[in-house]
């Protein structure tokens, strides 16, 4: 909620969140201007926690030398064995694609995806702009910025998410969809839906992380009531006819439909 620039500017570390109130950790309760900054960027109310100067810096250190070593875990070679699979049928590969398969980019692409798959996040943005790109998780409706690539290795990214969505990496000006499956384990496997746009600066892929533990409590956790339930599910059970699942993004339909399974 919170990003780094602004955290080791205000010397203050967010602990915890409580309803619409963020309390954070910080040493000097007159800093207004560090308040209203971390107010207006993660549209909560800042509630301090005052602690020590010298333990604040060392907890902030700490916090984020644990992030570093995340990213170093792109140097592993599961990251790079990762079993994934795309589309049903090959796309057609443009010639000049060696640098679609270095280690580097493989490397990274698959710690974006495992990285989303920890955090619960629900779509993965990858958005192209003209001097710089940036990565977005959404995660419980809100859109959060995770990582800024160097804007040179865009292309070379989101080619490599066609490649293994099995689209077509030689088209850019129409939009494409297709899927990525992750086997994570024997027992776990993530499904992916992949959307590319072409845009002003390059192509902007969205990535729908369909992951079908997260709908293994049952229909009747949806919320509906009881006769609701009863009347959906004798539809659903019918030998005929059609049932439209419809909302807006974010709304439940893809969690909806995998809840469905088992009572189907």
């Amino acid at each position: 909620m919170i990003n780094e620039k602004l955290i080791r500017k205000h010397h203050v570390l967010p602990l915890f969140k409580r309803g619409v109130t963020l309390f954070i950790a910080l040493a000097d309760p007159t800093n207004l201007l560090a308040l209203d900054e971390i107010k207006f960027q993660s549209r909560l109310h800042p509630e301090i926690i005052l602690v020590d100067e010298k333990k604040l810096v060392k907890a902030i250190e700490t916090c984020f030398e644990a992030d570093d070593l995340s990213t170093s875990a792109l140097l592993d070679e599961e990251l790079e064995n990762l079993n994934i699979t795309g589309g049903d049928e090959e796309a057609p590969k443009a010639d000049n694609n060696a640098d679609i398969d270095e280690a580097p980019i493989v490397r990274f692409v698959n710690k974006i995806l495992l990285d989303a798959i920890k955090k619960g996040a629900s779509d993965i943005h990858m958005e192209p702009y003209e001097k710089y790109f940036r990565i977005r998780f959404r995660a419980d409706g809100m859109l959060y910025q995770v990582a800024s690539p160097p804007a040179n290795i865009a292309s070379r990214m989101i080619s490599r998410i066609k490649v293994m969505a099995k689209m077509d990496i030689a088209e850019h000006r129409i939009p494409q969809d297709g899927r990525i499956k992750m086997t994570l384990s024997k027992n776990r496997a993530i499904d992916f839906r992949v959307n590319t746009c072409p845009t002003l600066f390059g192509e902007k892929v969205v990535l729908r992380i369909l992951d079908p533990s997260t709908a293994q409590i049952g229909i009747e956790k949806l919320g509906m009531e009881p006769d609701q339930e009863a009347q959906f599910l004798n539809a659903i059970n019918k030998p005929y006819g059609m049932v439209l699942v419809t909302g807006p993004t974010g709304s439940g339909k893809s969690d909806t439909v995998h809840r469905l399974k088992p009572a189907q």
